[in-house]
């Protein structure tokens, strides 16, 4: 017999969410240390949730898990960028390509950018930002690829907050939103392509000068 994987208990996925929130809004901030009695208190519950959710988020690379440190939430510095925003470079763009071509409605986008405009905090901002870039790639046709890039979002998400901490320019990201999906919209699989990776490699480069060169690579946008 075909064996189901074991769903994740309740209380175990209200922890990982809670924990994941704080992280992408910077509630938690990087380098911060994640004990495991401190948030089992916090969240009412026994230290097994919260060990099960912490491996989880290890997982996908939110936090790190150290022998002789504990648990932290993950640094973000310009090599960790580069490695993020290489993998979004290389797939993102193509998924959004296949979206438009296969004519993906795209309203999840729409929607996501309004919720953008009216936050009213940067961490809804950035759960907005996040949400709008997975409905470009949702409908790529391709479930392996999507779920590639769910793989590294939360990683984007994270970067992003830290990114944003130091120089809110959303205002300029917003704006490059609006024109990849009326690009998008307009049944430019190409242009729009084009544009959300001038988009992803920009935020990089101002964010992190010293991931310019590795980010870009060759044949990335003048």
């Amino acid at each position: 017999m075909t064996s189901v994987p074991t769903p994740i208990p309740s209380r175990t996925q209200y922890v990982l969410e809670e924990i994941k929130r704080r992280i992408l809004t910077g509630r938690l901030t990087p380098g911060q240390a994640l004990v495991e009695t401190d948030l089992a208190a916090q969240f009412g519950v026994s230290k097994t949730p919260v060990r099960e959710a912490l491996k989880t988020l290890a997982g996908t690379g939110l936090v790190v898990m150290n022998q002789y440190k504990g648990v932290t939430v993950r640094m973000v510095d310009a090599d960790m960028a580069r490695e993020v925003y290489d993998v979004r470079l290389l797939l993102e763009p193509e998924a959004l390509r296949r979206s438009v071509r296969r004519g993906a409605a795209l309203d999840a986008a729409r929607a996501a950018l309004t919720l953008a405009d009216e936050a009213t905090d940067t961490a809804e901002r950035s759960l907005a930002n996040r949400e709008f870039h997975r409905a470009l790639y949702v409908s790529c046709g391709n479930p392996l690829l999507g779920r590639m890039l769910d793989e590294v979002r939360d990683q984007a998400a994270l970067v992003s907050a830290v990114a944003w901490a130091a120089d809110p320019s959303w205002e300029r990201e917003a704006a490059e939103h609006r024109e990849i999906l009326r690009l998008a919209l307009d049944g430019d699989a190409d242009g729009a392509a084009r544009a959300l990776h001038a988009h992803i490699a920009s935020f990089v480069e101002r964010a992190f000068p010293a991931a310019e060169a590795g980010v870009r690579g060759e044949g990335g946008p003048a």
